[in-house]
Formats: C-alpha cells, sequence, structure tokens
C-alpha cells in the first residue's frame, strides 16, 4: 500500500471522525461506546493542535485518509507535561499495511524533537496487534489492568507500555522549553 504522512488539517475532520466511529462502534481501541459526531472531534483536534502536540495523518494516493495519530496529555497535573500518549486509528482497510507502524513512528520522532521524554501507549482490550506493533518499536510493558472495560458484552484488560524519548529520565528537561511551558505551576 502506497500512502504518505502529513500534519492532519481541518479539512481530514469528517474522515477522522468516520473512522474514529467504525473504531468505537468495531473495536476496542476506545473505550467510548457512542462514537462523537463531527463537532466534539473538531473541538478534540482542535484542543490537541492549541497545545502543540503532533498531529498526523496518513493519506493515501487517491487522497483518502487511510489513518491518523496524535500526542496528547496522559494527565494534565504539570508533573506529567513530559510524557504522552499516543493514539492511532485506522481506517479498516489500511489495517496490517504498515501504516500504523508509519504512524507511530513519525510520531515518536516528532515527540522526541518537541522534548517529550516519555511516551505511554494505553491499549484498550489489549489488541494483540497494538501490543505487537509498539513492542516492535522499543515500548516495554508497562503493566496490565484487568477488567477496566465492558464493551462487545466482555470484560477487556488494558495493556500499559512505555518508550523512553530522547535523554528520558537520565538528565532534567529544561523547564523554560516546550513541553515546559505546558503547564503553569
Amino acid at each position: 500500500m502506497t500512502f504518505s504522512l502529513r500534519d492532519a488539517a481541518s479539512a481530514d475532520l469528517p474522515a477522522i471522525t468516520e473512522i474514529y466511529r467504525d473504531s468505537v462502534l468495531n473495536g476496542t481501541a476506545s473505550y467510548e461506546i457512542t462514537p462523537p459526531d463531527q463537532a466534539e472531534m473538531t473541538s478534540r483536534f482542535e484542543g490537541i493542535r492549541a497545545r502543540g502536540y503532533p498531529y498526523i495523518a496518513a493519506e493515501g494516493e487517491d487522497g483518502t485518509l487511510l489513518g491518523y495519530a496524535y500526542a496528547s496529555a496522559f494527565r494534565t497535573r504539570p508533573a506529567y507535561r513530559w510524557l504522552v500518549e499516543d493514539s492511532i486509528y485506522l481506517a479498516p482497510e489500511a489495517r496490517g499495511k504498515g501504516v500504523g507502524k508509519a504512524l507511530l513512528k513519525e510520531l515518536l520522532v516528532r515527540s522526541e524533537a518537541l522534548g517529550f521524554r516519555q511516551m505511554l501507549a494505553v491499549i484498550g482490550g489489549a489488541s494483540p496487534a497494538s501490543v505487537a506493533l509498539h513492542r516492535g518499536l522499543g515500548f516495554e510493558l508497562a503493566g496490565t489492568l484487568k477488567g477496566t472495560g465492558f464493551k462487545h458484552d466482555k470484560w477487556l484488560d488494558t495493556v500499559l507500555m512505555q518508550i523512553a524519548l530522547g535523554e528520558g529520565k537520565t538528565t532534567n528537561p529544561d523547564l523554560a522549553a516546550y513541553p515546559g511551558l505546558l503547564f503553569s505551576e
């Protein structure tokens, strides 16, 4: 499958909304039960972009959006500002074709360049494909939360995986640079 990566744009929001809708209705990557509408997805997109987090789109040769990925705050308390959580969603036809791997690789590069020190994957439903994707790019298992979601008439585990970015925890961060400026104390 041939595709290219680029910054996601507002014009992508109808396709982003539809990809996420499919994931909510048919998968366990999100623990939402009811898919949000485009207005809500627009609000989420704008909130992530306004904070300077990367938001990437994968586009097919014909211009079709095949998937998207973004990094965002794991928690909003200031001490967490060096940690980002990744989110990756793919159109059904793009799954298993390298699109997710390319998006995650690019997300890692962009997040490290911005100064983040850790990335966390919160994998709903303990998806074997998502666990393998993250492990293949160097994420390590940080833990499993048992029975944390109930969706599709079954209890789901949540897997946490983590990777250090840049200098990780070996040095102190620059509080005067992004992401040190994300939250005021």
